[in-house]
């Protein structure tokens, strides 16, 4: 049985908890941290669980404090848990020289070159360890799980819903990194974290991954704003829409006209996420 996490502190809201919590983490071989809403429902019954990865520089309570989910987790009866965006501390050369590499960024992969493959093994965390531990000390349902990101966070959920195929019931994405294989920021990502082999690099590529699997998720919500500043380099939505349209996976794909990539855009929409997830989890 995996280890009881530390309760750093806890906050009730909309009939539930807030509660956020440290532990020694396997995969990522040192203390990880993340957040975790409770709704009220919880007290009689297990709940479904839907993980949202947050994006660059983020860590495990800014989706909790900005993205405004838990009221209407709290009427949905959805447990919502945020882990952190990378390992900390761990003493890396150039770790936090930058803010697109490195602590708050890891990426949601698991990395293979040194140092950073002895920590920086978001993709085991998130996927494995991290339900596990939620599912033995939290009252979730493991059997009905969903996931959704923001930016780095929806590239994030994107691709853990690919590479692990019938485990996540719902999936949605707010302006996700769709093709980091042909971003700055992806490559930069993947150069440092997997190596220069950039067949490596399509393991955690949405638009690859979709082409090259017949893996289908459920139906993708994706919500993206015009005015993002990183939507022409970085983000590329339009590479997720042709990739989908090439393999018949669903795509609901909404542009907002004059939102830009912060969380005022996030949760303005965030209601449509948690019922688009809700539908299908509380079926």
């Amino acid at each position: 049985m995996t280890a009881a996490p530390s309760l750093i502190s806890e906050h009730r809201c909309f009939g539930g908890t807030v509660g956020f919590y440290r532990h020694a983490s396997e995969a990522c071989g040192g203390e990880m941290r993340f957040g975790v809403y409770v709704p009220p429902q919880a007290r009689e019954r297990k709940v479904p669980v839907l993980y949202y990865l947050a994006g660059l520089t983020c860590t495990e309570d800014t989706f909790l404090i900005k993205g405004g989910a838990q009221r209407m987790a709290s009427e949905l009866g959805l447990m919502l848990v945020a882990p952190d965006t990378s390992p900390r501390g761990a003493g890396f050369p150039g770790e936090s020289d930058a803010w697109d590499f490195g602590v708050g960024a890891g990426f949601y992969l698991d990395a293979t070159q040194a140092p950073w493959s002895s920590r920086y093994r978001m993709g085991t965390y998130v996927t494995k360890e991290l339900p596990a531990l939620i599912s033995t000390h939290f009252p979730a349902r493991s059997d009905r799980e969903g996931i959704f990101g923001h930016s780095m966070g929806g590239h994030g959920a994107l691709v853990c819903a690919l590479r692990n195929p019938g485990r996540y019931r719902s999936v949605s994405a707010f302006a996700p990194i769709a093709a980091p294989m042909r971003v700055p920021w992806g490559q930069k990502a993947f150069r440092g974290y997997l190596g220069e082999d950039t067949e490596a690099w399509r393991q955690y590529d949405a638009t690859e991954l979709l082409r090259a699997s017949k893996t289908r998720l459920p139906k993708l919500l994706v919500d993206q704003g015009t005015s993002d500043k990183f939507l022409q380099e970085q983000l590329k939505p339009e590479l997720l829409r042709e990739a989908c349209e090439a393999v018949g996976q669903s795509l609901e794909l909404r542009i907002h006209e004059g939102y830009d990539h912060g969380y005022y855009f996030v949760s303005t929409f965030m209601e449509d996420h948690l019922r688009h997830h809700a539908a299908t989890l509380n079926a």
